[in-house]
């Protein structure tokens, strides 16, 4: 491996520096009985316990918080970022950066460990910068000044994010003398969508991306709306029709039971809440929650990603709810279920249905201005009761929190999406898009290889992100072998820099 980076970049002596969330999916901001499903998260995970990382230094930047018009006084922010030179045992090496998702950045550290593997083998520097208004990198001095209206939050948007990687890079580049430093860029989920949109914004920054369930397609109509909560339906249906039923039963069930104040409180006695329930929604967007995150994290061993699971979660659950077929009490079935998810380890005495969510605010913001993923449920194909996308339920209440209005065509415009094969064949290289099609997220990657350095990494059995999760001896060969895919086109693209690094220097 030395070969791939004898022409890296680190200034070997500066000595050790270093170095989502809470983040997931489909928040259901309830507006009435399934408008709820408005604005979609393709990361908001509820905390889990974090696993070891390598040893890492926590530093800051002070960042422009516009990056994009020029101020005569610029108001700057500390940006908080971790670094690892612990496997750069070469005095140049490249330059491994995962790109901050919706959430502390400590969690994706912790939960990245095959880039940490990576940088063990390719002897890479290890750099994850966290996104502006998350975690403690809060423009205007705290979360609540940076929170407090559209005007304080008018810079978070993924284009100063990108910003500030590059900026980032670039000052520690130039502090380190390693301007000729190859970068390799990681990212996961919103992660990962950024990963790939800064390859293609900034290709003189970074040499490629890893991006792993990146929806970069949820957007407009590139494809269909229904998409996700098929996906949810089929990793459930997949293990059991029995059990996709009952789910499908439940939410006219559950409104039933709940349309008197008697019901209300046998359906808190029942699913063991912490305070009285008032209205079904609350509920319903708990249960939405369980289903959505079990099949984004369906991995095939015990995890602790969103909450302690076992292996197939999805079939456990299946499986508690399958237990009580004789009972002819569906929420009872549907309990057993979400104890599954909620309360494996059995520590819990209850459930809070408002237990807040790590960067549930930021989120919100970006999906009432540019992070508009429409999203429907066919009754069809689907487990929930079917919806259908309302722009103008969507506008009404992003008005009413924000008094802004969503742009829902703006990503595309920034980024692309339309004629994405034809665009990126002709524009873009050296990004590997891998997606599990046990994830509904995958729905809106990029499934095909668009070139022979654009290309689509598919595992059927695969979930969100699996591949960015550190190695074990429980990984199937599926996933082994992914990675190893990955691993060589990291290697073609250091290899291809090097050998043009060195033919630029020797004809100059």
């Amino acid at each position: 491996m030395a070969s791939l980076v004898a022409n890296g970049c680190l200034n070997a002596g500066l000595g050790l520096l270093f170095i989502a969330l809470v983040a997931n999916h489909a928040a259901a901001w309830s507006l009435g009985r399934l408008s709820t499903r408005l604005l979609s998260h393709p990361h908001r995970l509820r905390p889990a316990s974090l696993a070891t990382a390598d040893t890492y230094d926590i530093r800051y930047f002070t960042q422009l918080v516009d990056h994009f018009a020029y101020h005569p006084h610029p108001s700057t922010f500390q940006q908080r970022y971790l670094i690892s030179t612990e496997h750069c045992s070469e005095p140049n090496s490249p330059i491994f950066m995962y790109c901050g998702n919706e959430g502390k950045i400590e969690w994706f550290a912790q939960n990245t460990g095959f880039l940490w593997e990576l940088a063990s083998t390719f002897g890479a520097l290890v750099l994850f910068p966290e996104h502006r208004y998350y975690g403690e990198s809060m423009p205007f001095g705290s979360q609540e000044a940076a929170y407090k209206d559209a005007d304080s939050l008018a810079y978070l948007t993924s284009e100063q994010a990108l910003a500030d990687f590059v900026s980032l890079l670039t000052d520690l580049k130039k502090n380190m003398s390693a301007e000729a430093c190859p970068v390799v860029l990681f990212g996961g989920s919103y992660g990962g969508m950024l990963a790939a949109w800064m390859r293609l914004k900034y290709p003189h920054i970074a040499i490629g991306a890893i991006a792993s369930s990146a929806p970069i397609l949820q957007f407009e109509d590139l494809v269909p709306t229904d998409t996700f909560y098929r996906i949810v339906s089929e990793d459930f249906k997949g293990e059991s029709s029995d059990c996709f039923d009952v789910i499908q039963q439940s939410w006219d069930v559950l409104d039933t039971v709940g349309q008197s104040e008697e019901g209300l409180q046998s359906l808190t006695n029942k699913f063991l809440l912490c305070s009285q329930l008032n209205n079904t929604s609350e509920l319903e967007n708990w249960m939405y929650a369980a289903y959505e995150y079990l099949a984004m994290v369906n991995y095939p061993y015990a995890a602790n990603f969103t909450m302690p699971l076992p292996a197939f979660p999805v079939r456990e659950v299946c499986n508690a709810i399958n237990a009580g077929y004789n009972n002819t009490d569906i929420l009872s079935r549907i309990f057993a279920g979400m104890s599954v998810y909620y309360n494996y380890t059995g520590s819990a005495t209850c459930f809070d249905l408002g237990e807040n969510i790590d960067g549930i605010d930021g989120w919100d913001w970006q999906a009432c201005t540019e992070m508009v993923m429409p999203m429907s449920s066919n009754g069809s194909n689907s487990m929930f009761p079917p919806y259908t996308f309302d722009l103008q339920q969507y506008e009404a209440y992003c008005l009413e929190q924000y008094g802004v209005k969503p742009m829902p065509t703006w990503i595309t415009q920034e980024f692309g999406g339309h004629s994405i094969k034809k665009v990126l064949e002709n524009f873009g290289s050296n990004i590997v898009f891998s997606n599990g099609l046990l994830d509904p997220w995958s729905g809106g990657g990029v499934l095909q290889n668009i070139s022979s350095t654009l290309v689509a990494v598919i595992t059927e059995q695969g979930a969100h992100h699996l591949d960015l999760r550190s190695s074990t001896e429980d990984d199937p060969q599926w996933l082994i072998e992914q990675r190893q895919v990955e691993i060589a086109h990291i290697k073609s693209w250091l290899s291809q820099y090097q050998d043009q690094h060195h033919g630029y220097a020797a004809s100059s």
